[in-house]
């Protein structure tokens, strides 16, 4: 190093005065140009690190220009009394479903999946109506899983250091039907209570006729019969399923009958869920950045969940209503900007973030497919898009491979089954 600087010094003596007196100038400009440009430049947020970290470290792909440290605005929903705050991560098995494009659509690592289902191969025969209840810790890492065979028998997966362990329960108890009346006196929570439900039981009738009725608009007077299959062991109830229900409000019967697949429908075999459209969208735009509740943030580090999935946008772009709901949420909302927030049914809730404008008002009813605003660039956003999200029992799953509400029914032999259960199941629903 010394004998570098000796030959630096010895070539600028070699200069001619107005030689060096130009090197100075220039050196001197140079260094002015350096310290200005450091006084006027402050960030004025993370995203504008994140942005030229990304231009000096090519390793950085586009999507991680995105907000990635965005807060989703959770308590904007608004709560009611019927919702329940102890309500499970839980899923009853469709068809096509397998242990893995359950899970992964919730966001649980695939990593956690293999683990389970390396040394538990029991897993690979779920089949359609079966329930399955989780677990998961601060990280979102699988800690337990809950299978619900049938009624009488539990196979539970509890997580140690060396993976799963499979533990089977079968139930002894004796499985009964029993009905439950009651009439409207206050809210459908208090009157259910007050008739003998569980928790449980009313966040189970709440759920079948989600599609059917808004609980929070019954009156005084109507009257409801539930029909449950309650396990009793020792002279007590230890659990239940609902079998099926119905409610008369205003004069008009409601009923929903639980079918072999585990799904409601209605007397005459037809579904009772509204359909969604898979984007909110009127067609399929870039995404620049998927779904991961475990993301990394590539500055900080620091887990930075992104809860949904962005679709690149121009601004002005419709926005759609993925599905039959009431608008909870108009605003403007910081980081996520001009929000809406629509709940579907009990069990449902879609969010639509960074709008230019916004065409709903809290407390409307939309249509899927209805414009519900304009895409834009406002709050925390780098540039024009989407950020949409959808929940399922308050946990947010990847849009793009969540199993969605479907309107079709029964057909065919399943039909016929089912139509033969409606008999047998509504004399018992009297009023």
């Amino acid at each position: 190093m010394l004998q570098v600087v000796r030959t630096i010094a010895l070539i600028y003596n070699n200069f001619s005065k107005p030689q060096k007196l130009t090197l100075g100038a220039l050196l001197f400009l140079t260094w002015s140009m350096l310290v200005w440009q450091a006084a006027i430049y402050q960030p004025e947020s993370e995203s504008d690190v994140s942005s030229i970290s990304t231009i000096a470290d090519n390793s950085i792909e586009a999507d991680d220009l995105e907000p990635m440290d965005q807060a989703t605005p959770d308590d904007d929903i608004p709560k009611d009394e019927l919702d329940d705050a102890d309500v499970p991560n839980e899923y009853v098995v469709s068809s096509g479903d397998t242990l893995g494009s359950i899970l992964t659509q919730f966001g649980i690592d695939s990593a956690d999946v293999y683990l389970l289902s390396n040394k538990n191969s029991a897993l690979a025969n779920l089949k359609i109506g079966q329930q399955l209840n989780w677990a998961l810790d601060a990280e979102g890492s699988l800690q337990s899983l809950t299978w619900i065979v049938s009624q009488r028998e539990t196979r539970t997966y509890q997580r140690n250091e060396n993976g799963f362990i499979e533990s089977i329960d079968t139930l002894k108890g004796e499985w009964k039907n029993s009905v439950v009346t009651g009439t409207m006196d206050g809210n459908f929570v208090t009157s259910a209570r007050a008739a003998g439900l569980t928790s449980s039981e009313i966040n189970a009738v709440t759920k079948a006729l989600q599609w059917q009725l808004d609980f929070r608009k019954l009156k005084k007077g109507d009257r409801f019969s539930i029909l449950f299959s309650r396990e009793q062991l020792n002279g007590k109830n230890e659990q239940s399923q609902l079998v099926g229900v119905r409610i008369q409000s205003s004069g008009k019967d409601y009923y929903a009958i639980r079918s072999s697949d585990g799904k409601f429908y209605d007397k005459e075999g037809s579904g009772l869920a509204k359909g969604f459209l898979r984007y909110p969208t009127p067609k399929q735009y870039k995404i620049t950045s998927q779904f991961n509740p475990r993301r990394l943030h590539p500055i900080t580090g620091r887990v930075a969940p992104h809860k949904g999935v962005d679709f690149s946008m121009p601004v002005g772009s419709p926005v759609l209503a993925v599905g039959d709901g009431e608008v909870v949420v108009a605003k403007f909302s910081g980081a996520a900007g001009n929000y809406v927030a629509i709940r579907h049914g009990r069990q449902y809730s879609t969010r639509y973030m960074h709008l230019n404008r916004i065409l709903v008002k809290p407390g409307q009813k939309v249509k899927r497919g209805d414009r519900i605003a304009l895409s834009g660039n406002t709050g925390r956003s780098t540039g024009p898009h989407l950020h949409y999200e959808l929940w399922v029992n308050e946990l947010a799953v990847n849009p793009l491979t969540a199993t969605l509400p479907r309107t079709e029914g029964l057909i065919g032999k399943d039909r016929a089954e089912y139509l033969a259960l409606v008999k047998e199941v509504t004399p018992q629903l009297h009023l």
